[in-house]
């Protein structure tokens, strides 16, 4: 049975409430929102008690929401008869979740402040509990973002990375958004807590690059795990295997661990390990746990900071993060 505790890692007064970045503070909420933090913590704990899952969930929908034009909390607006935004696009649909933890936060703290945090902010400080809560690194959080006024479904296409896409097309996003290829393998890290939908690496299985047969670099046991989960059906294509089946339901360094022996499950994951640019890092990454959560930590530091909106001029704290305040 997993079990967490809700104060085991520091508050970001830990960290020191004067520090700041650029136009984000770690104190931004103090006086407006005093109790922000603990809610967050709360209300994603009480998520995770029901679904263990709903962690990496959280994770992905921050990474995705930062990655299509900012961290500006556009992933979670709904279509309306005037604008496709993000949830439907292909990276998206029937694929990214979470949204109703966000929700719930949100109507919580409209209550006790009500028009005073972002649902971008929400969204940066849930992905941080989640990660924490399941034995991974806590990171200092700077807030103050504003909720973006549109969102895209031509920019989700575009801009997300594919686990179909080679390392260079995915290193090239990252470095679109001011990461690096570092970060492309710190964040990566990211799927020892994630599922996959079986189409994502099908192909692996049955007919790698259209060989008809099997990718012959994927460790055999794990191919025959794989494919009792996955049949070769169509109707296998949504059901779910986790991408880091060591140690499921907790954050630490077995993903790396598993691309090292050839286990991982992902294509675009396992070239990391084969890459000669990543493996080097892959491999000390695999033998060194605090290593990876210290650089996890730095670079989600900087992925929270990429195209935030400050200006009210540009955004706004929306009531409900699915609509735009009118």
């Amino acid at each position: 049975m997993v079990t967490w505790t809700i104060n085991s890692y520091p508050d970001a007064s830990y960290y020191g409430k004067s520090d700041s970045d650029g136009k984000l503070s770690y104190s931004f909420y103090d006086k407006s929102c005093p109790n922000l933090r603990m809610i967050v913590r709360w209300g994603v704990w009480a998520a995770l008690k029901n679904d263990t899952r709903i962690a990496a969930s959280l994770l992905r929908l921050h990474f995705h929401d930062c990655f299509v034009d900012g961290c500006e909390g556009s992933i979670l607006l709904d279509d309306t008869r005037t604008m496709k935004g993000e949830k439907n696009a292909l990276p998206n649909r029937n694929s990214v979740r979470g949204f109703e933890v966000i929700d719930t936060i949100k109507a919580d703290l409209e209550k006790y402040c009500p028009l005073t945090v972002s649902c971008v902010d929400v969204l940066a400080l849930a992905a941080r509990e989640a990660v924490a809560l399941l034995g991974g690194p806590f990171w200092p959080v700077p807030l103050g973002r504003l909720d973006g006024l549109s969102a895209s479904e031509k920019s989700a296409n575009e801009q997300l990375p594919s686990p179909f896409e080679p390392l260079s097309n995915i290193t090239a996003k990252f470095l679109a958004k001011g990461l690096d290829l570092k970060d492309v393998v710190v964040l990566s890290g990211g799927h020892t807590i994630g599922f996959a939908q079986c189409f994502t690496f099908k192909n692996r299985l049955f007919n790698f690059r259209g060989s008809g047969k099997p990718d012959p670099s994927l460790d055999s046991s794990t191919l025959s795990s794989l494919q009792r989960s996955c049949p070769n059906v169509d109707k296998s294509n949504n059901q779910l295997a986790p991408l880091d089946n060591q140690s499921t339901n907790k954050f630490d360094n077995s993903y790396y661990k598993n691309l090292v022996s050839n286990m991982g499950v992902l294509e675009s994951d396992q070239a990391l390990a084969l890459h000669p640019d990543t493996a080097a890092l892959v491999k000390a990454y695999s033998g060194d746990a605090l290593l990876f959560t210290n650089d996890f930590a730095s670079s989600m530091l900087k992925l929270g900071k990429v195209g935030v909106i400050t200006e009210n001029t540009s955004g706004q704290v929306r009531k409900r993060c699915g609509s735009l305040n009118y």
